[in-house]
């Protein structure tokens, strides 16, 4: 008897466990039709944000396009917030869970590029989406506003933000928004950037800050009396000299760029003020710090050998990912549900094209799902203030193919894909993806308590700190 009960239990389960699995597939089915539904007018507002061409904290079209979008879907909508003007929230939905999703609009300088498969700027000197944020936070909406149709009708509870995050780029807006408690009481959040490939992104990245050194002399005749002259600029080339001997004494994971931006104005003054912004990155925090200070003592030294003052001033700095692999596993489930991209024959060619004129091999665009890969302890790359909100809330990355394979990146190649249909396609099958896993993250308060205890252990005791230096973020600051 005892046997025959047991096997009805496990018979009453299974049954429940495949209603509650279909009930969830229907969900999911509902948010692809959504994105389906919404991809004229998603494909349309990246274009848009495309066109405006705008860089770190001066996305004022871009960021009113997006928040037009949200209020006419029925968000509430928070400009302004962070002390960013372009910074907002959209937010449907009340209590818990809050599930939040990042979304970023702005383009890099100098990367102007009309959707051709060889190099021709709209303007010459403008700015272009070479990274692809003028799918990202379009995407990124799509999949809330997919979500937030569930939770107005009452199949889904809880709360769905969009995250406008601007300047990612240059001073990295998500760090004045997390200053402000933006994140403070979120569950979980979903990210994903245009990439090269699809997958589940279980990779972290480099941390990195940013500090301007500013040295101060003498201006003198530099050929009548160059003896009554303190040079700035012979300060900065020691600086710089001093930094490349460096190189050969730092560990491979780390990387260090500088960008001179004045040094002199005439060849016939000794000049009185040199300025150079300097970047450091590594795989971890610690690291990056080590280098850091010791790239600080170089600038003493120079100010120092050239007898002139100096000031070093924090402009801002970005941590590693915290990986979530529980978070990642849900996601790759729905990529292989979903399956990969497909492209015409005219977007393989404009793809093969534009490798032809980077010079890469001639093999298209990729977009098979890449199987979940192992977390590696130093993985080289990019930096990016997500990073930093990985270390407030669980945080679930995505990359989607939006450019042809081993396209470069941060290049008018990227802004051509990203403007035509290789970039839709990418941006719609990216918010199908962020919908689909929001819906389990939704429904399966287990998969959530995982994600949750994942994030706390690999977080351990470190207290988040920050950093950026007081007071407002550099709005006004100049190119």
């Amino acid at each position: 008897m005892k046997k025959l009960l047991l096997f009805i239990f496990i018979c009453l389960v299974s049954f429940v466990r495949a209603q509650d699995d279909l009930a969830e597939l229907e969900l999911k089915q509902e948010v692809i039709q959504s994105i389906e539904d919404q991809y004229s007018d998603l494909s349309a507002l990246s274009d848009k944000i495309w066109s405006f061409e705008e860089v770190a904290f001066q996305e004022t079209k871009s960021a009113d396009a997006l928040c037009a979008y949200a209020e006419s879907q029925g968000f509430t909508v928070k400009r302004g917030v962070g002390e960013i003007p372009t910074a907002f929230t959209a937010e449907y939905g009340s209590g818990e869970p809050i599930i939040g999703i990042l979304g970023e609009f702005d383009a890099l300088p100098g990367l102007s590029q009309k959707t051709v498969p060889y190099k021709d700027p709209v303007h010459e000197g403008g700015a272009g989406h070479g990274c692809g944020h003028n799918l990202f936070g379009v995407a990124s909406l799509g999949a809330a506003t997919a979500i937030k149709e569930l939770i107005e009708d009452g199949k889904l509870q809880g709360t769905v933000r969009f995250y406008g995050t601007p300047a990612e780029e240059k001073y990295f807006g998500k760090l004045w928004m997390i200053r402000a408690g933006l994140f403070d009481d979120v569950d979980v959040v979903m990210d994903w950037h245009p990439s090269a490939e699809t997958k589940a992104n279980v990779q972290s990245s480099l941390a990195l800050v940013d500090f301007m050194v500013e040295f101060t002399g003498q201006a003198a005749h530099a050929s009548a009396d160059p003896w009554n002259g303190r040079s700035a600029s012979d300060a900065l080339e020691l600086y710089t000299s001093g930094i490349n001997f460096y190189r050969e004494h730092i560990k491979p994971t780390v990387r260090i760029h500088y960008h001179i931006q004045d040094a002199g104005k005439v060849v016939n003054v000794v000049p009185d003020y040199a300025r150079i912004w300097t970047r450091v990155r590594d795989t971890k925090r610690e690291g990056m710090e080590e280098v850091w200070k010791q790239v600080e003592r170089i600038a003493e030294g120079a100010a120092m050998m050239a007898n002139v003052d100096f000031e070093i001033s924090l402009i801002s700095g970005i941590h590693e990912v915290l990986v979530n692999r529980t978070g990642g596993a849900a996601l790759q489930a729905n990529l292989e549900y979903l399956g990969p991209i497909e492209y015409s024959d005219a977007e393989q060619l404009f793809a093969r094209e534009i490798q032809e004129a980077t010079s890469k091999p001639q093999v298209g665009l990729d977009s098979d799902i890449t199987p979940l890969e192992e977390t590696q302890e130093h993985p080289m790359g990019g930096s990016t203030d997500v990073g930093d909100v990985s270390f407030v809330a669980p945080t679930i990355r995505l990359g989607v193919t939006t450019a042809p394979k081993d396209t470069p990146w941060h290049s008018w190649a990227v802004v051509a894909c990203s403007g035509m249909s290789i970039g839709h396609k990418g941006m719609g099958y990216a918010a199908k993806a962020l919908s689909m896993t929001m819906v389990d993250l939704y429904q399966d308060s287990e998969l959530r308590t995982k994600i949750k205890e994942e994030f706390k252990e690999r977080k351990g005791d470190y207290e988040y700190k920050g950093m950026v230096p007081d007071g407002p973020p550099p709005i006004d600051a100049s190119e």
